[in-house]
């Protein structure tokens, strides 16, 4: 764990451990603006026009990052733009945001990088400051570099209970119920060429071209989720069952557009009283030379194998 100036942020944190390396900005944030292959190519969404620059007003700003926020109205959040605190027992490091006065919370990112090999866990962390209850949910955005592409998996396969796939197949009753939530915004086209859904996965491709944004959520009980290129970030975080999940049941969403593609993990609604905590884990790994067509037989024996080696 070293101070280092990253980006033109002259006062950053970068942790390594002679596989990957993390960075982390303390002029702005709570913000983690690299992940990667010590030595290569950042994973992690660089807006040039936006790199080093300081404090600034309200106003939302995407940099790379992954930030835990309130489930609230945007229009009350602050877009992490302001200097926060640090903390470190040499192991943890832990990034503290000041409390935000429009909505009285305050957030923070602890980060560990394991010793060695590929896995970051990052704890995200909302705490009420107010006098009073509030409902929210924690939502984590990483935001991937250009030119990549997200899978995610869908929930096994199953025939109807009464229309089995061969004779005399025995089906459990429960498949007469839904098993999935996928969910879709006004924006969402599944006609757009960037969307591919196979018998197993759902793909998303970012197009620097393309001119509209693309999202969809879902509810993701196989709890990963990765994005495919020179070196594929795998983000894994646990769906809890009976809980109640924001945007009508989604522990997993996507986003695209022209410069970006978002990665983005929600926890569970809660009320969220005042002086108390609410966590949102999540693991991250990076993975080294993923090659695959875009079918399922190809992502079986490609990618899930890697997959399973980590989560």
């Amino acid at each position: 764990m070293e101070r280092v100036e990253y980006g033109g942020w002259r006062n950053c944190i970068r942790l390594a451990n002679g596989t990957v390396d993390l960075v982390a900005t303390t002029d702005v944030g709570p913000r983690i603006i690299r992940f990667g292959f010590e030595g290569k190519e950042n994973e992690l969404h660089e807006d040039l026009a936006q790199m080093g620059r300081p404090a600034g007003p309200i106003g939302w700003i995407r940099r790379a990052s992954s930030v835990a926020r309130p489930g609230i109205q945007a229009e009350d959040l602050l877009p992490g733009q302001h200097p926060v605190k640090y903390e470190t027992d040499g192991v943890t490091l832990r990034l503290i945001q000041d409390v935000e006065p429009t909505t009285g919370m305050r957030k923070e990112i602890d980060v560990d990088l394991d010793a060695k090999g590929s896995h970051a866990r990052l704890t995200h962390k909302i705490t009420n400051t107010n006098l009073w209850a509030v409902e929210l949910a924690p939502w984590a955005l990483t935001v991937m570099h250009k030119g990549g592409k997200a899978i995610f998996p869908q929930e096994p396969y199953s025939p109807h209970p009464d229309i089995p796939d061969e004779p005399g197949q025995k089906i459990d009753p429960k498949y007469y119920l839904p098993s999935r939530n996928l969910i879709m915004w006004s924006y969402t086209k599944l006609n757009d060429p960037r969307w591919l859904f196979t018998a197993k996965y759902i793909i998303l491709k970012q197009d620097e071209k393309a001119t509209r944004p693309q999202k969809i959520g879902m509810s993701n009980q196989q709890d990963w989720e990765l994005t495919p290129e020179a070196a594929s970030l795998c983000k894994e975080s646990s769906l809890s069952a009976r809980k109640t999940y924001p945007d009508n049941g989604c522990n997993f969403e996507t986003f695209t557009n022209a410069d970006m593609l978002e990665l983005e993990s929600l926890g569970p609604v809660v009320k969220l009283a005042p002086g108390a905590t609410v966590t949102h884990v999540e693991d991250w790994y990076l993975l080294d030379n993923v090659n695959f067509d875009d079918t399922d037989d190809s992502i079986d024996a490609n990618v899930l194998p890697k997959v399973k080696s980590v989560i």
